[in-house]
């Protein structure tokens, strides 16, 4: 995937989807195919440099799809793909976690 390279499955997994962006993309994935506008309006707080910048790079990491239909104007969707749809365990799993954390249990 992308060239990238480790020993420890916890670093490759924090490689390809370390980023916030990378994770609330993947979320708004997870619900079907979205537009780029779409996904855009969805992430509060991106820019849509930003955006293109996380596509691009989880394309390259093929963590989803990029399906582009020849029409005036261009149609660009993009979806998740079987990788990309396997992280749904994870978030979930942060989810739960982010559910259950109490910032005081930092704090004693």
């Amino acid at each position: 995937m992308g060239g990238i390279k480790s020993h420890c499955p916890v670093e490759t997994t924090l490689q390809l989807i370390g980023s916030k962006w990378k994770v609330l993309i993947i979320r708004e994935l997870l619900t079907g195919t979205k537009r780029f506008g779409e996904l855009f309006r969805g992430i509060a707080g991106i820019s849509q440099k930003m955006l293109t910048q996380q596509l691009r790079q989880m394309e390259k990491d093929r963590l989803i799809r990029r399906k582009v239909y020849a029409q005036v104007p261009p149609k660009v969707e993009y979806s998740l793909t079987k990788s990309g749809k396997s992280l749904e365990l994870v978030l979930e799993a942060m989810h739960q976690w982010g559910e259950r954390y109490s910032p005081d249990e930092c704090n004693p």
